[in-house]
């Protein structure tokens, strides 16, 4: 990754549906050669007690430490103890971000999940297209070993990582399948893999849906070729579904031109404001806002697309990226915000490279919607609060960024709404999902609803079990609301 083709950019990481979430900018004009710590008043007492600590602990800790381990905790520590996103970015660090941003990667083009008796890695499906695909990799068939080696101590990040690597290097599986007496082994060769994170399906003839599953380079482009397709099928539309969630975040400039898709040219999106003079930005819906080249993608949008009625599904994985565009949306009025409280993470971290492959990730800004709204530690309220049936499970976590001890405070004083005033619908599905074995049911119906080889450009959904996309298409269909419950007032 070119680290001054990319401005800005959001990155999520995701662990079950938790994320962990960052709004991050590349500093193009920062220059870490010509900082001079001379400048900075630094405590010597403090360092005289570091260099203390430091040396007790490399003389009596239980085990030798090297002093590359040592200094690097300690920067660590020093950044990750200011806020939950701070940090300092190692080479393996920094190659994860590449891959996260850039949507692609060296590997197989698999979509894996850890299998329920711990045995191996299940295969959710096969990407069309991939070395996977064209090795005959099925939907159901258990990875047991990759090179050799047995998955079954392995996490399932640790086995996505042996899978990955070199485009062009070979990599062997060990398969079990259900049709099979003995284990197949299967080499195959790594290519590039491509991950789009836009989707699309036809709720209706004249109902779309659209997935965002991540921002990525591409993001915005996807988006703009996904609208024309749907055009085509129907030049009549009558309405728009846009998912965001569990949207973790990614590029920036994709959640700037995925708004920008349904606004008028030059409408302000999002702006930063922290304090160095460079950190205040703002970012408007035009090729500077958007754009990471000279193309400017969102002129191939029908025109039909700035005034379709839409309705924005958000949740309480919704983050970053895509509080942004949901903030934006839900301030222009532009569509009707629907679901649950999003994960209120509304912080921008600067890159700044320290090396060629090493860098520091620092919280220098917050980002505000085009009305002065902070998400941060608050979150994107829905128009329409619809609880999902997973909800008092979810509640039961606390899954948001004010959860964190050490996170930002939000800047903005809101008043705080009464029981009485607070008019917002509340629509609750029939019944909820509470013991794990409920759980693990939906799940599996859920992976039996995955097509058998997946095509990245199609959504993957089931109206009859998500209860929020039922009432996103109803309010599309003009269905009154039900009788308004109200929830209860956090204090």
């Amino acid at each position: 990754m070119q680290i001054k083709k990319i401005s800005k950019f959001i990155i999520g990481t995701i662990c079950g549906s938790l994320a962990t979430l960052s709004v991050y900018s590349f500093a193009g004009g920062v220059n870490t050669d010509s900082v001079n710590p001379s400048s900075v008043s630094i405590p010597v007492d403090e360092i005289n007690n570091f260099a203390k600590v430091y040396a007790i602990t490399k003389s009596y800790y239980v085990e030798s430490v090297s002093d590359p381990k040592l200094i690097k905790g300690a920067i660590n520590g020093m950044l990750t103890n200011l806020d939950p996103h701070s940090a300092y970015l190692d080479k393996s660090d920094f190659k994860q971000l590449s891959e996260m941003t850039t949507g692609s990667f060296a590997g197989l083009g698999i979509e894996v999940s850890r299998d329920k008796d711990g045995g191996g890695v299940k295969v959710v499906a096969p990407i069309d297209g991939t070395p996977a695909y064209y090795a005959g990799i099925k939907s159901g068939d258990l990875i047991v070993k990759i090179n050799g080696q047995p998955v079954a101590d392995m996490t399932l990040d640790e086995a996505i990582k042996k899978m990955r690597g070199k485009s062009g290097t070979s990599v062997t599986l060990t398969i079990m399948r259900k049709t099979e007496l003995k284990p197949l082994t299967i080499t195959l060769k790594r290519a590039v893999i491509q991950v789009h994170s836009v989707k699309y399906a036809m709720l209706s003839n004249d109902i779309g849906y659209i997935r965002v599953t991540d921002f990525q380079q591409d993001t915005v482009s996807n988006l703009v070729n996904i609208l024309n397709i749907m055009y085509k099928k129907n030049q009549h539309l009558k309405g728009l579904i846009l998912d965001l969630r569990d949207d973790p975040g990614g590029i920036l400039q994709g959640a700037v031109g995925v708004a920008g898709a349904f606004l008028p040219n030059n409408s302000l999106i999002v702006y930063t404001d922290g304090r160095a003079p460079n950190s205040n930005q703002k970012y408007f819906n035009n090729t500077k806002g958007y754009a990471l080249d000279s193309s400017d993608s969102l002129s191939g949008v029908p025109a039909i697309f700035k005034t379709l009625p839409m309705v924005l599904l958000v949740n309480q994985g919704t983050a970053s990226a895509s509080e942004i565009v949901a903030g934006c949306l839900q301030d222009y009025k532009r569509a009707k915000v629907m679901g649950t409280a999003t994960f209120g993470k509304g912080s921008v971290q600067t890159v700044i490279p320290l090396t060629e492959d090493t860098a520091v990730k620092l919280t220098t800004a917050l980002y505000y919607t085009p009305n002065g709204r902070s998400i941060q530690a608050r979150g994107i309220k829905p128009d329409i609060i619809v609880q999902s049936e997973y909800n008092d499970l979810l509640n039961s976590w606390d899954m948001s960024e004010a959860s964190y001890n050490n996170h930002l405070a939000n800047p903005t004083k809101v008043a705080t709404l009464t029981k009485e005033s607070d008019n917002t619908p509340v629509i609750t599905p029939p019944q909820q999902i509470k013991t794990k074995a409920e759980l693990d049911k939906r799940y599996k119906e859920q992976l039996n609803n995955v097509p058998k080889v997946v095509n990245q450009n199609v959504a993957s959904i089931d109206l009859k079990t998500d209860f929020q996309l039922q009432w996103a298409l109803n309010v599309l269909n003009g269905k009154p609301l039900p009788v308004a419950t109200k929830l209860p007032v956090a204090k």
